[in-house]
């Protein structure tokens, strides 16, 4: 039993020259076959094809079923596997033999073109009558969709008034038509990026069970375990390079979401495509359900997961081992994992494990203290001074206060590089006036933090206030756009992990950046992948921040801008792989040999590109 590729088109006559190979009875039970993949059809217009291997494979098994050439049911369809007077408590086997053809190809998200198919093409592949008979201009045909289509699909988005039906709306497009979904959200990033990525998704991912329809990824729960190999191999494609992993534990600033985290791989794989290029086909979204614990998903009825509390200890450092060998065992050495939104107690034992033996990062964990690192190297090696001197210019604040010397001995250990001397501080507001900043960064996840004393204390500080709540969805924001701007009087230069609109304070407008990690990873993928990089280091994420910067020009600034606009997020992801691939060629960790010479231009050829193509 052999479904083919989607990728697979033959003619009739390939078909007539495979049947001539085998017997009679193998005949008479490949013609049946034949019809039953072809929807009920005396003829084979679908394009279905049965392999010899597959007739050979299967005849012996089914020697006891007599296919009787007058026998029929439904209008002539012989009913081969009795389906039609089978009880629920008799087994059918739901075998399909076909190729994208016909019916089929018009449901095949990968090459579905909808009214882009040209004449030609409708009379080659039978697609006459299952299309409205408008054609887009020849002219157009290459990129048909750059028009009409992308048209009408931001027409119908823009008719949805909820966020979240936009979501689903892009949802279903992207599993009908897999190149329109991606042209028109690179054609609309700025619009459409917080409708399948933050704040919408943390919607959908609250809402997953009630709006799931198709299975977006791979699912692993603990009913997996001792054959994930097995499961991973049920994905139907082979040439995997990007993997998302979440285990649904804190999700955004939402907390423990279970198996319906999985929201969150499907949008950052689509921006994987969407902003650096990688080929779709290449990304698999990855859930691991391990229960959760969360009441109100226990007791609904729609929730799609394992309904019981969190594994933990041993049973989950298995189940994940098992993962991360076979991911790799199956992929290889190369194969790029990203954890997304692990619970901190074990992203950073995750990473601390896999990242001398695979090829992984987290840029939730990799964001707060990691974010403090990173900016403690960037300050050590621009003023070439020892990073345990340039930390000290960092200070963080828990929930506890200030973290000074005085905690080290309770802290966590990721926290413990940043307890200074100073006495210790209970309120943000308070540290701010001991510590003076000029800048404030808000990773906690936790929102409302920045109050309007804190803003106050920060503008009162500096003349340039910079602000920057990180914490996503929008909800957790640890202060708003408008009451950034209005508490220091216009002064601040504003970010923030979730869009907000533009804001007018005395007869200005402001406009927002939005500090969002989608600016880095598509690129650090791709960068990653394109130089064949084994392991990530810091200094890669530094070369990617460094990337970043170097986009944003003098009128950026001039408009209060941190980040450049998203409208060129492509061209800054080339530049920001091109830097990553620089890094890992200097460092000996690319494998990718020989390093080519102008690498944004080779960053720029390895992008997908959702043109369609034709079909003879």
């Amino acid at each position: 039993m052999i479904s083919l590729g989607r990728t697979s088109f033959l003619n009739n006559a390939g078909v007539s020259e495979l049947y001539s190979s085998v017997s009679s009875r193998q005949r008479r039970y490949a013609a049946s076959l034949k019809v039953v993949a072809s929807t009920s059809r005396a003829g084979d217009r679908n394009g279905t094809v049965v392999m010899e291997s597959v007739v050979k494979e299967t005849g012996e098994a089914l020697a006891a079923v007599e296919v009787e050439q007058e026998s029929a049911v439904g209008g002539g369809v012989h009913d081969v596997y009795g389906e039609d007077t089978a009880t629920e408590d008799q087994y059918v086997t739901p075998w399909s033999v076909s190729v994208a053809s016909g019916y089929t190809l018009l449901r095949d998200p990968r090459h579905n073109k909808g009214l882009a198919f040209n004449d030609k093409e409708r009379d080659a592949h039978y697609l006459r009558g299952l299309l409205p008979p408008a054609v887009a201009s020849q002219e157009l045909q290459t990129y048909a969709f750059s028009t009409h289509q992308v048209k009408k699909m931001m027409h119908n988005l823009r008719q949805y008034q909820l966020p979240l039906h936009k979501y689903m709306a892009m949802m279903d497009l992207q599993e009908r038509n897999q190149k329109l979904f991606y042209k028109v959200l690179i054609d609309h990033v700025e619009e459409l990026l917080p409708v399948v990525y933050t704040p919408t998704v943390g919607e959908a991912c609250q809402k997953y069970g009630s709006i799931y329809m198709r299975p977006q990824g791979l699912y692993i729960s603990l009913k997996e375990k001792g054959k994930i190999l097995e499961v991973l191999r049920n994905w139907p494609e082979r040439n995997i390079q990007v993997i998302v992993v979440t285990d649904g534990e804190r999700i955004l600033g939402l907390g423990d979401l279970g198996c319906q985290g999985m929201g969150i791989p499907v949008g950052k794989l689509a921006l994987y495509t969407a902003l650096g290029g990688v080929q779709p086909s290449a990304c698999l979204p990855i859930t691991i359900d391990v229960g959760t614990n969360n009441e109100t998903l226990l007791n609904d009825e729609f929730y799609i997961g394992l309904r019981q509390k969190r594994a933990t200890g041993q049973e989950y450092a298995e189940l994940m081992h098992e993962f991360m060998s076979a991911v790799k065992q199956l992929y290889g050495e190369k194969i790029l994992i990203q954890f997304e939104d692990f619970a901190n107690h074990n992203a950073f034992d995750l990473l601390a494990k896999y990242g001398t033996t695979h090829l992984v990062f987290n840029d939730d964990i990799q964001a707060g203290t990691g974010i403090a690192e990173l900016i403690a190297l960037e300050i050590a090696k621009q003023t070439n001074t020892p990073v345990e001197e340039a930390r000290k210019k960092i200070w963080l604040v828990d929930s506890k206060g200030l973290i000074v010397s005085s905690r080290k001995e309770s802290l966590q250990h990721f926290k413990k590089p940043w307890a200074h001397e100073h006495a210790p501080v209970k309120t943000l507001v308070d540290a701010i006036n001991d510590i003076k900043p000029t800048v404030l960064i808000g990773t906690s996840g936790v929102g409302r933090q920045f109050t309007k004393e804190v803003v106050e204390a920060m503008a009162t500080i500096n003349e340039k206030p910079i602000i920057l709540a990180l914490s996503n969805p929008t909800s957790q924001s640890e202060c708003t756009a408008a009451e950034a701007y209005t508490w220091s009087q216009g002064r601040a230069i504003f970010a923030s992990g979730s869009p907000f609109p533009p804001v007018e304070y005395e007869e200005k407008v402001f406009v927002p950046g939005q500090a969002n990690n989608a600016y880095i990873f598509p690129g650090l993928g791709l960068g990653l992948l394109m130089s064949g990089t084994i392991r990530v280091h810091d200094e890669m994420l530094l070369a990617a921040s460094e990337a970043l910067a170097s986009q944003v020009t003098p009128e950026d600034f001039k408009k209060g801008l941190l980040y450049p606009p998203f409208t060129n997020i492509r061209k800054i992801s080339a530049h920001i792989a091109a830097k990553v691939a620089a890094k890992a060629y200097e460092l000996g960790l690319a494998t990718r040999l020989p390093q080519p010479k102008d690498l944004v231009k080779y960053a720029e050829s390895c992008m997908y590109s959702p043109s369609y193509r034709s079909y003879r």
